[in-house]
């Protein structure tokens, strides 16, 4: 088994001044050729999955940035129709929604693309969040709690339709085996839900089911549950510690290493030579806003910065345990580690909101993606072009090609559907789990 690549699709970029760069159109994030486009990319880089990430809230202050774009469900609806092969996975929240809806849109979508459906399943950390819907943000755990119980009813719901229910017997005026349709009849604390979900079987059974957490409470979700997890680490020995931890978790329940695909995110910054790739991160420093990055700092450690010198060290924070405890302890982390003032850490998390940034040559990168690989850090990665379309193409058109040189990935698709690219059967009643 090869490495698994995904394309996390952003706007116009990860870096937070991409949509400053000539070499963006900050007015394409809701334009819905500009996505189409980076998917055929990504697709012919031969890539296992597009990623849409979501919140329930304008993130960060849209003075300084280009934000506000379209609902990753919907997208992908149309991205479907523009791909053959690609997986898409849509992020949607387990806090603000209901199972019987997010199961009947991933059935769909699964129909739609012919197999090619993917849920990162997330919590909703943010007041922000909480605000539009006029509730207070619930503590980490009862976020957690309400997510098991709400992946339990998504689960039942797609396996209320067995394989084999429709006969489509015009002869003998049969369309379905009603005793393969049952209902789910959940009653428990967070939801009541009688189904059966009124979309049929969707070729995947299910989704592929992502999970992007890193707490505690995130890592046994994740166990549980997904079958691959975005993650963020800065240094080889945390990505390893984390990798063996996570999969440590896995015989708890009845799952096997292979089940689990752990992928960290990198923002790689490809150039012809060292000296190019570094010359397009300077560029992007140069046009970061100070005011914007010190905003997105302290909603990402839920602690108003505004005041403190941009050349002073960060304060003394305590993670607020019930927002994004695991991206805060790694902010935190390098802060400390490398002495970082303000100023520093701001262009550290520019390029990646904490994820890794990679400037280099292809081989250079494709070399810091080996290494992971081969030492228990990483299945594969998340991979977060700075710039986009810019970078996708710079990533598929010289990065992907000497991984393929190296054996490292697939020069073609093995599998039609999402599951079968991470070499996963269909999964539900009736088949492998």
């Amino acid at each position: 088994m090869t490495m698994h690549l995904n394309a996390f699709l952003m706007g116009v970029g990860h870096h937070e001044a991409a949509w400053r760069h000539p070499r963006t159109e900050p007015r394409r994030v809701t334009d819905i050729r500009h996505y189409q486009q980076l998917a055929q990319t990504a697709e012919r880089g031969k890539l296992d999955s597009v990623f849409l990430a979501d919140g329930l809230a304008l993130w960060g202050d849209v003075r300084h940035n280009a934000l506000g774009g379209l609902e990753p469900l919907t997208l992908l609806s149309a991205l479907a129709t523009a791909t053959e092969r690609i997986g898409l996975i849509a992020t949607v929240s387990t806090t603000y929604n209901e199972p019987f809806h997010v199961a009947r849109k991933f059935a769909s979508l699964d129909h739609i693309s012919g197999g090619r459906a993917g849920w990162n399943i997330v919590t909703s950390a943010t007041e922000a969040e909480a605000a539009n819907f006029g509730v207070r943000r619930p503590a980490h755990s009862t976020r957690y709690h309400r997510a098991e119980e709400f992946l339990e009813v998504a689960l039942g719901l797609w396996d209320s339709w067995a394989p084999g229910a429709v006969l489509a017997d015009r002869a003998g005026g049969v369309y379905a085996d009603a005793s393969k349709i049952r209902p789910l009849d959940h009653l428990g604390t967070h939801f009541k839900v009688q189904g059966p979900l009124n979309v049929q079987r969707s070729p995947q059974g299910r989704p592929l089911l992502v999970q992007a957490g890193s707490s505690e409470d995130g890592k046994e979700f994740a166990a549980r549950f997904a079958e691959a997890v975005f993650t963020a680490q800065q240094t080889l020995a945390d990505a390893q510690e984390f990798y063996a931890d996570l999969k440590r978790r896995l015989p708890a329940y009845g799952r096997e290493p292979y089940e689990l695909k752990i992928l960290p995110g990198i923002s790689p910054i490809v150039g012809s030579t060292e000296r190019e790739a570094l010359r397009l991160e300077r560029e992007l420093e140069e046009l970061i806003i100070p005011e914007y990055g010190v905003r997105q700092l302290s909603g990402i450690l839920g602690v108003d910065l505004s005041g403190e010198p941009l050349d002073g060290p960060l304060p003394d924070v305590e993670p607020n345990p019930d927002g994004q405890q695991s991206r805060q302890k790694l902010v935190l982390d390098l802060a400390r580690r490398e002495r970082l003032t303000i100023r520093q850490l701001i262009r550290r998390l520019a390029g990646g909101r904490g994820h890794r940034v990679v400037a280099g040559t292809p081989e250079q990168i494709a070399g810091q993606l080996q290494e992971w690989y081969e030492n228990g850090a990483a299945d594969g990665f998340n991979v977060m072009p700075p710039l986009l379309p810019g970078g996708l193409e710079d990533f598929v058109d010289h990065v992907v090609p000497e991984l393929q040189i190296r054996g490292l990935f697939r020069k073609e698709y093995e599998a039609r559907t999402l599951r079968g690219h991470y070499g996963l059967e269909p999964a539900g009643r009736g088949r492998a789990a």
